[in-house]
Order: structure tokens, then C-alpha cells, then sequence
């Protein structure tokens, strides 16, 4: 296999900690720059070589191979591949979708050295190509019908195409993307996730795009690949990958002692939902705080958690007269209409602070608490915002569904008009801080997607921010680790739902003690 070649997904299973991230401006720019210097056709070969190759690898056994290839020059690199594939024996079939005619010089090229050495091309639109049992799944088919330069859902006989790939019963590898998927969102284009081919294997050609890993990206892409086609990145990267922790987690020495790492006051847990405050306060100690306070909303709450009662509860005035300048602070989890109380004091004295969930609806709907959040941050005091799509677009006054149409520059665009740290949670949860690179989390799985996984995400930053991180470095480590704990949840059940929220913070536990994943 060659030695460009790398897994990039799932997490962990490449050395790297990051991986640049070209949007569709940015690898356009670095593929012009490419085709300047190589000679005409280079990167077209390099590129079906590497698709053969990985194709190979992926389905030694396939006795046949079906590659179906658009008009542009993601099908000139399917034909190409198809090409190579050929020369190594295997039986290939090729299904074009388009006009021989029309193909990008390139393409045209692949499409002649294909003719000449014999490769069975038909019309696209064939529901089962010649030498092809699309019912037995024993072969592989290549998705090389649309690429990077898609802005619109497919249709006509593309259309066909996608429609033909979905009912393929065997693995599918998408040549740079899953035909149908928005580079740079992760979306459906045209919002019909139904209309984009669902591949088992993805393998990005020059560059790494953000679509691929949030979104609707994880469940279209399937594992992940990369060959860098010989060219160097630059540093045109618009965002990163965060597929490891290196670096990043807080070390202990033996002379430390328990206020060595801080000390997390959790407020939340409303009258009927003290649950989320208590998920909270428990990941956080879990987490390494050297001490946790939890101060419920609801006054009736018994001021003990017999399941972990090294916590240490705080009535609403008694934690009130603690130093919230010395502390950090988590703020909302399950806070209901009570939070409103305490976000005022929060914002402008807490030292460390992270807003979550009920704290976020409030600061949507208040323009006081929003120029506190402002001025604290003009004071230079560190803030983490932690929302899910809906929370985003209440903050940004949009929709959810315009969050998830644009998940980066949302969450940039929060973090730039907060001045502060957003953790956009979702599939590829982003983080977003002003002046630092946008970052997509590599980690984690559809087991998350139960009651109290949020709060417990915010609990395990605030607790790993106590011990000192820096605000950004305790944002990145919490998303990755949050969902490793959760990868290693299906590695050992086998199944992605459903994750208890008090199971996860024993998975986190249990994972912060391992050397990694």
C-alpha cells in the first residue's frame, strides 16, 4: 500500500493528533497550484492509482469490480482507477454516467487510455452492468460520479447512478466523497440524505474536507482515508481534524494535593431535574477536580449524593458568598427557568466558566446577560459555550437546521461575537475559539445520543479546566475524550445505543487512567 496512504477514521487509528482541513475554496486553490508544476495528467493518475490500490486492499477477494464514473473528473479518476485495476487482473466494469464528448480533458484522457487497453465501459443508466451481480455483494463498487465541485443534489442519470450505488448489497469506496455530500458541511446536498450514496470506505484525494467528519459526513463516509496525491498541504488549511489527545491531558506530579487541581462549583438542577446538575458535578470529579461543589436550584434537593458523596453540596446563598473568581463554574445543566437567578453573578465573577444547556436558552433570550457575556469577556475572563444545534440557533437567531447547514461557521461566528470558546456539539462536534484554528472532533458515536450525555460533557471540561488547561486545550481534550469513552462503549457492546449517562462517566473515568485509546 502506498506510503501516502493513511486511515484517518475511525479515531485513533492513525498516529496523527490533527489533520488539516481544506474547505472547497481552499482545495481549489491547492489543486491549481498542483496541476501548475506537475506535468498534464499527473494528478489524475496518481489519484486512480491510489483508489486501485486502496481498493485492492479493502476487497483483495472481489472477483469483480464495478466502477461507476460521472461526467468530471472524479469519473476521469474512476476510470483511471478502473485502468489500473485492470492491469492487475481483476475484472472490471465501468458504468459512464455522461457524454464522452463533454468529459474535462483529463477525464477524456482516462476515458481513451481505458478504451485502449480494453476496460468494459457501458452508458450509465444500465441497471446491471454486463459481467456485474449487483444481488450476490461479492464485488465492489467505486462511487466516482460526482466530486468536489457538486453544489446541487444529483439528478437525471446521475440521479440513477446514486439510486443504483445504494442498492448495491456490496461494499461501496467513495472516490474523495460520498456522491450527494456537501464538502463543506457534512450535509445532504439538496437536504435528502436518501439521495447520496452510503459508502463503506472514503478515500479524500489531496486534501482532508470538514464534510466528511460532521454532519451527515460520519454515517455517508464510512472509514476514512487519505493520499495526499505527492503534494505538499501549505498552510491554506481552513480547520482541523482532532482524531487524538497528545499533549493535552493534565499531568500530576507526586507532591500535589487536592487543591492542586482546582475547584468546580456545578450550578443547575432545577426543581425535576436535579439529574443533570449531579451528572455534572459527578463527571467533573471524575475528572480530576480536586474538589466539586454542587449547588442544586432545587432547595429541596438532600444535600448528599449517596452514590458519590465526595461531592460537597452548596445551598444557593452559601454559594453565593464563595469566591467564584477562584473557581470554576458550571453553569445551566438542567437549570430550567431558575438559572436565571445566578447567570447574572456568574458572568461577572466567575473566574472559568462554562454555559451549558438552560444558560445558553437564557442568554439567548436576554440582551443584558448577552452584554455581561461581552464584557466579560473584554475583562479577558474565559468562557466555554456548549450548545446543541437548537441552543446555536436560538444564540445566533436562526434556525437549527441553519446551524447544521453550516455547523463551522457557526460555531466560529458564536465564539467571534462572544469572544469566547464554542463546543458546537453534534456528530463532528466543533470547537471554535477566536484566533485559533476551528477544530472538528474525531471521536465519539450515535451511543451518545441519550438523556445527560451534555451534562456530563460539561462536567468533564469544567473538571479538566480546574487542573489548569488552557481553555481551549480543556474544550479540545473533554470533546475527544468524551467520545472515545463512548467508541470504547461499542468496541466492547457492540452497539451504539443506548449509552447511560452515569455509565459514561465510568467509561471516562476508566479511559483517563488507560495510556490512550
Amino acid at each position: 500500500m502506498s506510503q501516502r496512504l493513511r486511515p484517518v477514521l475511525p479515531a485513533g487509528s492513525a498516529r496523527a493528533a490533527s489533520w488539516p482541513l481544506h474547505d472547497l475554496a481552499a482545495s481549489r486553490a491547492l489543486e491549481a497550484a498542483a496541476t501548475e508544476t506537475l506535468p498534464p495528467y499527473t494528478l489524475m493518475q496518481r489519484a486512480g492509482a491510489a483508489v486501485a490500490r486502496l481498493a485492492m486492499a479493502v476487497a483483495p477477494h472481489a472477483p469483480r469490480l464495478w466502477v461507476a464514473a460521472g461526467p468530471g473528473n472524479n469519473g476521469g479518476d474512476g476510470l483511471e482507477a478502473a485502468l489500473q485495476l485492470q492491469i492487475a487482473g481483476k475484472a472490471v466494469a465501468v458504468s459512464l454516467y455522461g457524454e464522452a464528448a463533454r468529459l474535462p480533458a483529463d477525464a477524456r484522457t482516462a476515458l481513451e487510455r481505458c478504451q485502449a487497453a480494453g476496460v468494459r465501459i457501458e452508458p450509465g443508466g444500465v441497471e446491471r452492468p454486463a459481467g456485474i451481480d449487483a444481488e450476490t455483494g461479492a464485488a465492489l463498487a467505486v462511487d466516482a460520479l460526482l466530486g468536489l465541485g457538486s453544489s446541487r443534489a444529483p439528478a437525471g442519470l446521475l440521479a440513477q447512478g446514486v439510486a443504483q450505488l445504494r442498492r448495491w448489497r456490496g461494499p461501496v469506496l467513495a472516490v474523495d466523497l460520498p456522491t450527494g455530500l456537501d464538502a463543506g458541511s457534512g450535509q445532504a446536498l439538496g437536504g435528502d440524505i436518501e439521495a447520496c450514496v452510503r459508502a463503506d470506505h472514503t478515500l479524500a484525494l489531496l486534501t482532508l474536507k470538514p464534510g466528511l467528519f460532521t454532519g451527515h459526513g460520519r454515517d455517508l463516509a464510512g472509514r476514512v482515508w487519505f493520499d495526499d496525491l505527492g503534494v505538499a498541504p501549505g498552510d491554506g488549511a481552513t480547520a482541523e481534524l482532532r482524531s487524538g489527545s497528545t499533549g493535552l491531558h493534565p499531568r500530576r506530579t507526586h507532591a500535589q494535593h487536592k487543591g492542586s487541581f482546582g475547584d468546580v462549583l456545578v450550578l443547575g438542577g432545577a426543581p425535576g431535574m436535579s439529574g443533570a446538575a449531579l451528572l455534572a458535578a459527578r463527571a467533573a470529579l471524575a475528572a480530576g477536580a480536586g474538589r466539586v461543589y454542587a449547588c442544586p436550584l432545587d432547595e429541596a434537593l438532600p444535600p448528599l449524593d449517596a452514590g458519590m458523596p465526595e461531592l460537597m453540596f452548596r445551598r444557593v446563598e452559601a454559594a453565593r458568598r464563595m469566591d467564584w473568581q477562584a473557581l470554576t463554574l458550571v453553569c445551566g445543566c438542567g437549570g430550567g427557568e431558575a438559572v436565571r437567578a445566578v447567570l447574572p453573578q456568574a458572568l461577572s465573577r466567575g473566574g472559568r466558566l462554562v454555559l451549558d444547556a438552560d444558560a445558553l436558552n437564557a442568554l439567548a433570550a436576554d440582551p443584558s446577560l448577552q452584554r455581561l457575556l461581552q464584557a466579560r469577556s473584554a475583562r479577558g475572563l474565559p468562557t466555554v459555550l456548549t450548545p446543541h444545534p437548537l441552543e446555536a440557533g436560538r444564540l445566533l437567531q436562526c434556525s437549527a437546521a441553519e446551524v447544521q447547514a453550516q455547523r463551522l461557521e457557526a460555531a466560529a461566528e458564536l465564539a467571534r461575537r462572544h469572544g469566547c470558546v464554542v463546543v458546537l456539539k453534534g456528530s463532528g462536534s466543533i470547537v471554535a475559539a477566536p484566533g485559533a484554528p476551528t477544530a472538528v472532533n474525531a471521536s465519539g458515536n450515535a451511543a451518545l445520543a441519550t438523556a445527560g450525555t451534555g451534562d456530563v460533557l460539561a462536567g468533564w471540561l469544567g473538571g479538566l479546566w480546574s487542573q489548569g488547561l488552557e481553555v481551549r486545550d480543556a474544550a479540545l481534550l473533554a470533546v475527544f475524550e468524551h467520545g472515545t469513552a463512548a467508541d470504547r462503549w461499542l468496541s466492547r457492546v457492540g452497539t451504539t445505543g443506548p449509552l447511560p449517562a452515569s455509565q459514561l462517566i465510568r467509561e471516562l473515568a476508566a479511559g483517563s487512567r488507560s495510556p490512550g485509546p
